[in-house]
């Protein structure tokens, strides 16, 4: 009897152990949390395909507006009058997971993510939006303009299921739990995409460099 409780209580520490370090194994018999995967072992196998994973339970969380980032060139006014051009202007906006690594649209890791979202809530998941268009923009003499756009962001957080077929560090299954940041559609919960038109003035070497340099009383571009 004193042995059996040994056994059990066993299993249970490492449960513990395991579920606080982010990685839970299907526990059937006791073995030593050092013997088993760190999480980039086990989401570099759901990437590969050797093991075979779902991304279970995913819960989204409330869209919010994300930062400001420039997305066109920026245009120099070292005229003397206000100058007027439309400035065509990219955006790519891509997921990536809790520990920083980009998830890529189309990779094994956003289809998998895509498949428990569809399932739990019947509508798509993108680990990556792209936007372009153009937009007019006025700069005053001495001044820099340039195109910022904000992405709608979204987190989803599940737990990947690792599925082996024969055990690996012991065990057939592995957990890990995830949360996953990327862009949402245009006006999920009521929030939408920004596009802004943002300036500054010229620094005093810019200020030079117009006086003096090639671009003397021009509009010119300068790419980001």
């Amino acid at each position: 009897m004193a042995r059996n409780r040994t056994v059990r209580y066993g299993g249970r520490a490492l449960v513990l152990a395991a579920t606080a370090a982010g990685l839970v194994a299907a526990v059937t018999v006791p073995a030593a949390a050092a013997d088993g995967p760190d999480r980039r072992q086990l989401i570099a196998d759901c990437a590969s395909g050797e093991g075979k994973c779902t991304f279970n339970e995913p819960v989204l969380g409330t869209a919010y507006l994300g930062d400001f980032r420039q997305v066109s060139s920026s245009l120099h006014n070292c005229t003397t009058s206000p100058a007027t051009q439309s400035m065509g202007w990219s955006d790519t906006v891509g997921s990536s997971d809790s520990a920083g690594v980009s998830v890529t649209a189309g990779g094994k890791l956003a289809g998998i993510i895509d498949l428990g979202v569809t399932a739990t809530y019947s509508h798509t998941w993108s680990s990556s939006h792209t936007e372009n268009s153009s937009l007019n923009m006025t700069m005053q003499p001495g001044e820099v303009g340039w195109i910022s756009r904000a992405q709608v962001m979204q987190t989803v957080s599940g737990t990947w299921q690792t599925h082996y077929d024969s055990p690996k560090w012991g065990h057939y299954y592995w957990f890990v739990p995830e949360t996953v940041t990327g862009p949402a559609a245009n006006g999920t919960d009521g929030v939408s995409n920004a596009v802004v038109v943002k300036t500054r003035k010229m620094t005093a070497s810019e200020k030079a460099s117009c006086a003096t340099g090639a671009h003397r009383g021009e509009t010119f571009r300068l790419k980001r």
